[in-house]
């Protein structure tokens, strides 16, 4: 985008049902003789039948983007998709689904092109712009999408038995706005460009991990080294595999405890840790509870204490305790060896794909299946010098660094987005003096 200096911003404002908006700007219900609307594709009966990928109410995202990594392909009637064909531009719309905290209505902008044929579900309705010299598609797309976050379709829904259904007669009478085309284009362009930077700020992050991931599997085998000097590690066979040749290999209870202290937290307010305040995979803790909240006895934790969960399906949520406090009783507290292991060391080889085999088939129980200190303390694990787990500790701790960096990044365009989007639906910003190029 680059300003432009040769046109004038509308100055001159008018009420509306949408409130206060430019003199320029229409309003006009969303079913108008400009939009089409059609169901969703039902799998039918009747041969001839062709493959297409539909696309569900899973494949939604909620900043309306599309999840195309688990899209259903489906035999369906060749003569119902004809008529229900997702192309370039379409706009899809779920009409029933949603959960308890979660409304129906959201919407998805389909831009891909490639060799598959789309479709949309049963559950979903599309929405087609039929002239785009009078409303751009990306802008009503934009524009429905701030009617969903603003939390509009709670009042245009019917609910049955945790299922949320759209009151789509309601729906498409809500009032949109229509600002002369270039300031939609503007508009959308804006809004787009964000988006962009969203994703591959995502692709950063996911790269990222993937980096992570094959870096560990590295450098718990040949140590602290780069890819080009493993030919000079002298590594010995063991019976969790190579590693290298001054390198031990003991087992978990060797180098650590569990702890089993307890405390009524009644008695004093103290930080609280849950299984929902760990997320997969990561090896900090990012948020907690309070023990105002608790009414039970619950395990009692120090700095550079491991919670480990030892509960299906969360295995891979084990962090390394950066202040004192209690977590909840499905939560190990274990308790590091200072002389001989590195907490930081320790905690990131409990997410090491092979631990995490050995707690999963070490599990018992039918309805609450878990594994149990008695069982994971015999597993055999790498054991370098001290020095050097520091060392590996600090290059899988930077590698976290750039991961956080890069998600407050992706959450900070996620708040601009939303603000922005609700800011130029409502013409609170405006972009109609700039010069878009693409």
């Amino acid at each position: 985008m680059k300003p432009s200096t040769n046109e004038t911003p509308s100055q001159t404002y008018k009420m509306t049902e949408l409130g206060v908006l430019p003199e320029e700007w229409k309003v006009v219900p969303l079913d108008n003789k400009y939009i089409e609307f059609q169901n969703g594709l039902w799998k039918g009966k009747k041969e001839p039948y062709i493959k297409v990928r539909v696309l569900r109410n899973t494949n939604f995202k909620n900043d309306g983007t599309i999840d195309f990594e688990d899209v259903a392909e489906l035999d369906v009637e060749q003569r119902n998709f004809k008529n229900r064909e997702i192309i370039k531009d379409d706009i899809i719309l779920e009409r029933s689904g949603g959960g308890p905290t979660q409304p129906v209505g959201r919407v998805v902008f389909f831009e891909r092109e490639d060799q598959f044929m789309y479709s949309f579900s049963n559950f979903t309705s599309r929405i087609r712009i039929s002239d785009k010299l009078i409303i751009f598609p990306k802008f009503l797309f934009y524009f429905l999408l701030d009617f969903y976050n603003q939390g509009k379709t709670n009042d245009i829904q019917n609910r049955t038995t945790g299922i949320r259904n759209l009151d789509f007669s309601r729906y498409k009478q809500i009032p949109i706005p229509l600002p002369p085309l270039p300031e939609q284009q503007k508009i959308a362009a804006v809004l787009s460009a964000v988006q962009e930077v969203k994703e591959k700020t995502e692709a950063v992050i996911a790269a990222t991990k993937a980096l992570k991931k094959s870096m560990m599997k590295h450098i718990f085998t040949y140590g602290p080294v780069s890819p080009e000097e493993t030919e000079n590690v002298l590594l010995k066979e063991t019976e969790i595999g190579p590693v290298p040749k001054d390198w031990e290999v003991v087992r978990l209870g060797e180098v650590a405890e569990n702890r089993k202290e307890t405390i009524d937290p009644k008695k004093e307010e103290i930080t609280y840790v849950g299984l929902e305040h760990i997320n997969s995979g990561e090896n900090r803790l990012k948020k907690y509870g309070n023990s105002k909240e608790i009414k039970s006895s619950k395990s009692k934790f120090y700095k550079n204490d491991i919670l480990y969960a030892k509960l299906r399906p969360y295995l891979d949520k084990g962090i390394l305790a950066e202040f004192e406090g209690i977590c909840s009783t499905d939560i190990l507290v274990i308790q590091h060896n200072k002389e001989l292991v590195n907490p930081q060391y320790l905690t990131y080889f409990l997410h090491m794909p092979n631990f995490l085999n050995f707690a999963t088939k070490s599990m018992t129980g039918v309805n609450h299946p878990r594994t149990s200190w008695s069982v994971l303390k015999i597993f055999k694990l790498p054991l370098p010098s001290l020095p050097i787990q520091q060392k590996i500790a600090s290059i899988l701790s930077a590698i976290d660094a750039k991961i956080e960096a890069e998600e407050n990044k992706k959450k900070a365009l996620e708040e601009l987005f939303k603000s922005l989007l609700h800011n130029l639906m409502t013409a609170k910003i405006r972009v109609n003096h700039l010069g878009v190029t693409s």
